[in-house]
């Protein structure tokens, strides 16, 4: 048996789905998850059958793909909707009059979006690395991978063993022009096979009205989005903070298995101690290896791009008790998770 497989089925027995009102107190989980955050995106351009297949070799436990529709219902990966930063839809000259600008979740957005495109439009195109300036060597496959549908990572993961970790972008902006993806998400994994709380997958969502109403439709486990500052863009909590306390907590655990901050949240502990006592399970993010992103404690040299202590900065994540991780860099989130227990 693999790596991947191996702790997936570790997950799978350590962690089941707690049942709304009846979340009680808990240890960490452990093995804590390896989550390739949209795929190995430190090292390939992100959201590509590439980046997902090398974070599988560098043992992930789950691959995450942000999700998006085009204009025929389809399930696609992308970061975001808008597509001019990570395709080479602005060198194809058959769709320069899609560029346009449309306001989503309250901010003017100018570009191409995939919801103007058919999958067969899209499948002509091909993904770029969204920050070359930070990472110039991903730069050198793009043009080399096509957009990815929910249909292709799903069989990919089930080939290979691995869990998937979807996120459903923009909820309440897609359902106002008539996409609702949330709905196409949930029959999607259904039609997979994957219905219950034991099945290989996290749904997860920064909105929280959504997230109620999938689960409603499906008894896989939810993960509720935080950022550090901020709040849902569907206006259904003052803010990201209110949630995080221990009240906050509380009720995020009726609809939801764990929740996912931002890792600059996680300072001190508190947050993954108030989380467990609310029965949440806790995988924070996004654990990268640029100095840029790095907290200052772990930042190596004065180059934004240059490498620092990832391995440093995980290990520490660790040490507080968290229930898994999302990382551009798998093969280094696996190695500090072990070199951690």
């Amino acid at each position: 048996m693999n790596s991947g497989r191996f702790l997936l089925r570790m997950l799978l027995t350590l962690a089941p789905a707690p049942a709304a009102g009846q979340n009680g107190a808990m240890e960490p989980l452990s093995p804590p998850i390896v989550i390739a955050h949209r795929g190995a995106s430190g090292e390939r351009p992100e959201h590509t059958l590439a980046a997902y297949q090398l974070a599988i070799d560098g043992g992930a436990d789950v691959i995450e793909p942000d999700l998006v529709p085009t204009r025929d219902d389809v399930l696609v990966a992308r970061h975001e909707n808008e597509i001019g930063g990570t395709t080479d839809v602005a060198d194809h000259p058959e769709f320069a009059r899609r560029r346009t600008t449309k306001r989503i979740d309250g901010e003017a957005v100018t570009g191409w979006f995939t919801e103007d495109f058919t999958l067969a439009e899209l499948k002509t195109l091909r993904a770029r690395e969204r920050i070359p300036a930070l990472r110039p060597r991903n730069a050198a496959y793009d043009g080399r991978y096509e957009v990815p549908t929910l249909v292709e990572i799903i069989a990919l993961a089930k080939a290979r063993g691995v869990g998937i970790y979807p996120e459903t972008k923009h909820p309440t902006y897609f359902a106002g022009i008539g996409h609702p993806t949330d709905r196409l998400l949930v029959d999607q994994l259904h039609a997979a096979g994957w219905t219950g709380p034991d099945a290989p997958v996290f749904i997860q969502s920064f909105e929280v009205a959504n997230l109620r109403r999938i689960a409603g439709w499906t008894r896989l486990r939810l993960i509720q989005l935080m950022a550090a500052t901020g709040a849902p863009a569907d206006g259904t909590q003052p803010s990201y903070a209110a949630m995080a306390s221990p009240a906050g907590l509380r009720a995020v655990a009726d609809y939801a298995w764990g929740i996912g901050p931002d890792k600059a949240m996680l300072a001190g502990g508190a947050l993954v101690r108030d989380a467990h006592a609310a029965g949440l399970r806790v995988h924070p993010w996004t654990f990268r290896a640029e100095n840029q992103f790095l907290a200052p404690a772990y930042r190596r040299g004065d180059d934004p791009a240059g490498h620092g202590d990832l391995a440093g900065e995980i290990a520490a994540a660790l040490r507080l008790g968290i229930d898994g991780f999302f990382t551009d860099f798998p093969l280094i989130g696996a190695a500090a998770r072990g070199v951690s227990k």
